[in-house]
């Protein structure tokens, strides 16, 4: 009796050690932090799964905004690429319509096109945002509430 006990507990040692590993995992689950209303009007939350990573040389970010939530316009010193994991936004260049992109869609908007993009009127969003690591954001000019009111508008009866 005593032998398989220490059995036990030696086995169950070696099972514990083989999981431990020298990987760093983390989730983009997580819904992150509320982010500081600075440059944006509602609520959004920002999980930073990859930052800073000079090896890799890119950003991703995870963003989830509430529904009637905006960004500012702004644009990056690389290209930039949002992947629409959940929910509905509205995406915007400089000079370009706005459109809607629902789960699934992937656009990419080239360097130094200043732009903008927000959760829709009723419904939330969740975006994966990848883009080049060193500078920061450059944040261009403020949407308004009426702006993004006449953004939603217009998108609802098209």
């Amino acid at each position: 009796m005593k032998k398989s006990i220490f059995l036990l507990l030696g086995l169950a040692s070696v099972s514990v050690f083989s999981q431990n590993s020298k990987y760093n995992v983390s989730s983009y689950l997580t819904e992150g932090t509320k982010a500081p209303n600075t440059h944006y009007i509602g609520e959004a939350w920002l999980n930073a799964i990859i930052h800073d990573d000079k090896e890799l040389g890119y950003n991703i970010t995870k963003a989830t905004f509430k529904a009637n939530s905006t960004l500012d316009w702004h644009k990056h010193n690389s290209a930039q690429v949002l992947i629409i994991v959940d929910g509905e936004a509205y995406y915007q260049e400089r000079g370009n319509e706005p459109v809607i992109l629902k789960e699934g869609d992937v656009i990419k908007c080239e360097k130094e096109i200043e732009h903008w993009h927000s959760s829709t009127k009723l419904n939330d969003v969740t975006y994966l945002a990848l883009y080049g690591g060193g500078q920061p954001t450059i944040w261009t000019e403020v949407v308004t509430q009426e702006y993004y009111d006449e953004v939603a508008e217009k998108l609802k009866s098209n």
